[in-house]
């Protein structure tokens, strides 16, 4: 059966707010790129895809880690569907540099509870992330495979029966000198049940 073709979903038509490190889990969208996905619109086998980019800025000698993450409720309460791990930063300082992020993610199971859940894989790719040792093979080039440091595996699961909000969130663990903003975003789906 053909799965048809991408329903882009959302876009962000502006800027997302400026997140400084914190350490807490925030949503790097502007509200009005929050999408709300329909109980049951999710099937097995439909496609969900993550297009984003924006800036980052990271402290010099002790970077922290980023980390990008869908939820489906608003950030910080929502469920992680898709998360790229934690990232080591590159110990050099880097000031507006930009990241892209790509992850396309399988509906394996739908249901209630938390019995769905989609399998995902994408990259991330910006300096902010080069000359950082990556696990037993030394440093890496910028762009990562995600999620990070662990076999691919399906995200958190969550009831699909439900009305969801899709948000894109972030986290940085890093000193206060370290910011993020995501200035393009879309969610995308590809379903063979028709739009």
């Amino acid at each position: 059966m053909s799965v048809g073709y991408w329903e882009t979903l959302i876009t962000q038509a502006k800027d997302g707010p400026t997140l400084a490190s914190n350490n807490s889990k925030l949503s790097c969208l502007d509200a009005t790129a929050l999408y709300t996905m329909a109980p049951n619109r999710l099937k097995v086998g439909d496609v969900l895809s993550v297009r984003a980019s924006g800036r980052i800025s990271t402290a010099v000698t002790t970077p922290g880690t980023s980390q990008w993450f869908l939820t489906t409720a608003a950030a910080p309460t929502g469920i992680k569907i898709f998360d790229t791990l934690a990232l080591s930063g590159n110990t050099t300082v880097q000031t507006t540099v930009p990241w892209w992020l790509e992850a396309e993610g399988v509906v394996r199971a739908i249901g209630s509870g938390t019995s769905a859940n989609i399998f995902w894989g994408g990259l991330v790719a910006s300096t902010a992330f080069i000359a950082t040792v990556a696990v037993a093979t030394g440093p890496y080039t910028g762009v990562v495979a995600v999620p990070f440091n662990t076999a691919p595996v399906t995200g958190t699961g969550f009831d699909s029966t439900i009305s969801n909000i899709i948000d894109f969130g972030f986290l940085n663990s890093a000193a206060a000198t370290s910011s993020m903003i995501c200035h393009n975003y879309s969610l995308s789906l590809k379903t063979s049940s028709g739009f």
